[in-house]
């Protein structure tokens, strides 16, 4: 493992056509500053340039296992090479480190394009799980109006004829208020609000927060990421009565028409699990699933995860979270959401 400085990582990821999101390089201390989970970024160098780079998070967890995650708190990550040689050897430092500080798995996400190709012998795949969505955004309101299919651009009409506003908020407080109430409805911890406030502290206008409001009042939010002219709604919640409103759809057609102004090509609706409502949800606004694999090198382990609220062992416990009064879903979350990486 070669050191580098923060910004031979940041010119390599912007320069990489592979890059997304979830290489960067802040994505490093929010897991470490607000998780505690010990960064473990590799890179690779020939001729002492930068030849390949591999973000990983060592999370360490009493509920899921030890494991080294590229990228936690995110949906894709893995590895970003110039060359087949970097690839290898950047994969060989992994597994040596995995193997050094005793790891359960090597999790990778969403590995893109070459990369994933050219991973090798001894990578476990599993692309059951997950799908993501995405197409291309027209600038004209009208044509990404014709985009959506008939039945969910007439529920968008609805919703922009009801008496709903929408905000660009600076804060994160009425983003934290609906998400938080929405995670715990779902049965799963959430993230703390100090997180949130570090993710628009690291990231500055790619990261940003827009909010729909009844009477002034947030009912629909989400915090969306931008990155290479597309747009990616990440974290969102609803008021009870978002669904009768319809601000939710309403929402999402306003990002869509937010990030067509900030010059977006491309509207990314993000992961999935397939044969849930949000997978539904979005095949109805004309978005066509792509599966999302996730590789593992198996360290201690003997099996792939099963890390998803769809596993029957989780159950029980999803019931009674939910059951639980908000303030105290919201006091017990920051710690239990740690592990959620």
């Amino acid at each position: 493992m070669s050191a580098f400085v923060d910004c031979e990582w940041d010119a390599f990821v912007e320069a990489h056509p592979d890059a997304t999101f979830f290489h960067l390089l802040p994505w490093r201390d929010l897991a470490q500053d607000v998780f505690g989970h010990r960064p473990r970024y590799l890179t690779r160098r020939e001729g002492g340039t930068l030849a390949a780079v591999l973000p990983l998070t060592e999370v360490r967890s009493r509920l899921f296992g030890h494991a080294l995650i590229s990228t936690a708190f995110c949906v894709g990550g893995g590895p970003l090479a110039t060359n087949s040689a970097g690839l290898t050897g950047i994969l060989q430092e992994a597994e040596r480190l995995g193997r050094e500080v005793g790891v359960d798995y090597i999790e990778l996400r969403d590995v893109r394009c070459g990369a994933q190709a050219e991973l090798g012998e001894g990578w476990v795949v599993r692309d059951d799980l997950y799908a993501t969505f995405e197409a291309p955004l027209p600038a004209s309101e009208d044509e990404n109006l014709k985009q959506i299919p008939r039945k969910q651009r007439a529920v968008v009409r609805k919703a922009l004829e009801r008496d709903l506003t929408t905000t660009i908020d600076s804060g994160v407080d009425d983003f934290f208020a609906v998400y938080s109430r929405t995670m715990r409805d779902h049965g799963t911890p959430a993230l703390p609000r100090r997180f949130f406030q570090a993710l628009k502290a690291a990231f500055g206008d790619r990261c940003e927060i827009l909010s729909v409001r009844c009477e002034g009042r947030p009912v629909s939010s989400v915090l969306s990421y931008y990155f290479r002219g597309r747009v990616l709604p990440y974290y969102t919640g609803g008021a009870p009565e978002a669904r009768a409103l319809g601000s939710n759809d309403l929402m999402y057609w306003k990002l869509m028409r937010r990030a067509a102004e900030r010059g977006c090509a491309v509207f990314d609706f993000g992961r999935s699990k397939r044969g849930t409502g949000p997978f539904s949800f979005k095949r109805n606004w004309g978005f066509e699933p792509r599966a999302v694999a996730h590789h593992y090198r198996l360290i201690r382990s003997n099996s792939v995860p099963n890390v998803n609220p769809t596993n029957p062992r989780y159950q029980v416990m999803i019931g009674a979270w939910r059951r639980l009064p908000l303030p105290v879903a919201n006091a017990v979350s920051p710690w239990l959401s740690r592990s959620l990486a």
